[in-house]
């Protein structure tokens, strides 16, 4: 009888045990709208599986891509909810509810990537993710270098006036239709799952994108030229909605903020990689590459960077001192 007792309370002990980490874990949602192969995407996995290791698989995070769970701005909007906890979520959506933000996505603001790289690593850069912080409540962790942006299209683009009444599909966000402002065209917004038909049906007459994106959503199927305009040096913003970020303990955040900046690094340098050699691929693919002037495209945006417009989303001084980060 007194092994049989000893028995039954060993089988329960070990049930309880067995049963305390399974409860004790949490699932959590991370969305975006980038394809499988997408260097985004496979470092979100990463991150994930690095989550789950430093926390004791406390925390199992399912990763969405592609817009399984909405396009930009319905992700956006999920995340005050806690329908949807992690996201990258584009500097121009984040600027939908904290505007200065944007500056970063501005039609030719960068120099160059050394200038795109010096700013990620600055002081002004964590103020303006603490501004977004103190506005929404969601936490900004990690800044992805997403790629210089340049316009696809059916015609070679050399000069602003190329682009005059074109149809330029642009999303939804503020930065986005500047550009296409700067150069005299339609900005025609498009959910990003929705281009490459549009595309095709010539509802719009070009896109832009990234050479990575353009590749992996494979609108060079459906369009001619490559057009290397550069005009924005994009970027992710990996951000943890308010209602998880409040859950976390101390050393919880420290984790996820360290996993996400690594996956960040990682993510940016297989972006610039890969736009180093897709020049050559396209070529490959037979498409024409062209190389417009620059200088006009520049001359064209700057005039834009202070006037009325941008006045009212970020201030002349801060315009100056990220002008003046090195």
């Amino acid at each position: 009888m007194r092994t049989r007792v000893v028995v039954t309370l060993a089988i329960v002990v070990f049930a309880l045990a067995a049963a305390v980490p399974a409860a004790a874990q949490t699932k959590l949602k991370f969305a975006h709208v980038y394809e499988t192969s997408e260097a985004f995407h496979t470092e979100a996995l990463w991150a994930a599986a690095e989550i789950a290791k430093r926390t004791n698989n406390k925390y199992q995070i399912d990763v969405f891509p592609a817009s399984a769970l909405g396009n930009e701005q319905q992700i956006a909007q999920a995340l005050p909810l806690g329908t949807i906890d992690l996201a990258y979520i584009g500097a121009s959506f984040a600027g939908a509810t904290y505007k200065p933000i944007s500056i970063v996505n501005a039609p030719y603001m960068w120099r160059d990537i050394n200038h795109h790289t010096a700013f990620s690593k600055s002081p002004l850069l964590t103020e303006l993710t603490d501004g977004y912080f103190k506005q929404t409540g969601h936490k900004i962790v990690a800044l992805t270098y997403y790629g210089a942006r340049h316009t696809t299209a059916n015609k070679a683009i050399n000069k602003p006036e190329d682009m005059k009444n074109m149809k330029l599909r642009v999303p939804q966000a503020p930065m986005y239709m500047m550009y296409a402002k700067v150069v005299g065209a339609n900005p025609t917004p498009i959910a990003f799952a929705e281009v490459y038909l549009a595309l095709q049906n010539k509802t719009v007459d070009g896109q832009e994108n990234p050479l990575p994106t353009i590749q992996a959503k494979k609108f060079y199927e459906v369009q001619s030229h490559i057009n290397l305009t550069g005009h924005i040096l994009d970027n992710l913003c990996t951000t943890i909605g308010s209602p998880l970020w409040n859950k976390l303990t101390p050393q919880e955040r420290d984790i996820f903020d360290a996993v996400y900046k690594e996956a960040a690094a990682r993510a940016g340098a297989s972006i610039r990689e890969s736009e180093a050699k897709l020049v050559d691929w396209f070529k490959q693919q037979g498409k024409t590459v062209v190389n417009p002037d620059l200088k006009a495209f520049r001359e064209a945006a700057v005039k834009l960077h202070n006037d009325a417009a941008a006045g009212a989303v970020w201030t002349k001084d801060l315009y100056d001192r990220l002008q003046a980060v090195k």
